[in-house]
C-alpha cells in the first residue's frame, strides 16, 4: 500500500510539475503577446499622431494661403474702389468742361446769328 502511494504521490508530482511547466508557458506566451499587442499599439498611436500632425500642418499652410489671398483681395478691391472715386472725379469733370463748352457754344451762336 505504502508503495503505491508513494508512486500515485511521485505520479502527482510528476503531473504538477508539468502542469505548473505547461502553465509557466503559457504564461510566457501571454506576456509575449501583451508585449507585441503593446508593442502595435504604442506603432499605431504613433503612425496616428504623425498623420494627425501632417494634417495640422497641411491645414496650417491652407489657412495661411487663404488668408493671403484675402489680403489679395482687399487690395485689390480698395484700389479698385479709388479707381472707381478717381473716374466718378473725371467724369465730373468731364461733364462740367462739356456743359461750359454747350454753353460758350450757344453763346457763340447767339452772336453769329446777330
Amino acid at each position: 500500500q505504502l508503495h503505491l502511494t508513494t508512486s500515485e504521490k511521485n505520479e502527482l508530482a510528476i503531473s504538477l510539475e508539468r502542469v505548473q511547466n505547461q502553465l509557466q508557458e503559457r504564461e510566457s506566451e501571454i506576456k509575449r503577446e501583451i508585449s507585441e499587442y503593446k508593442d502595435r499599439l504604442l506603432q499605431a498611436e504613433k503612425e496616428h499622431q504623425d498623420t494627425l500632425t501632417e494634417a495640422n500642418r497641411k491645414s496650417e499652410v491652407e489657412i495661411e494661403a487663404c488668408h493671403e489671398k484675402i489680403s489679395s483681395l482687399e487690395h485689390f478691391i480698395s484700389s479698385q474702389k479709388l479707381e472707381i472715386e478717381h473716374l466718378k472725379s473725371n467724369k465730373e469733370q468731364l461733364n462740367n468742361s462739356l456743359k461750359e463748352a454747350n454753353q460758350a457754344l450757344g453763346e457763340f451762336l447767339k452772336t453769329k446769328v446777330r
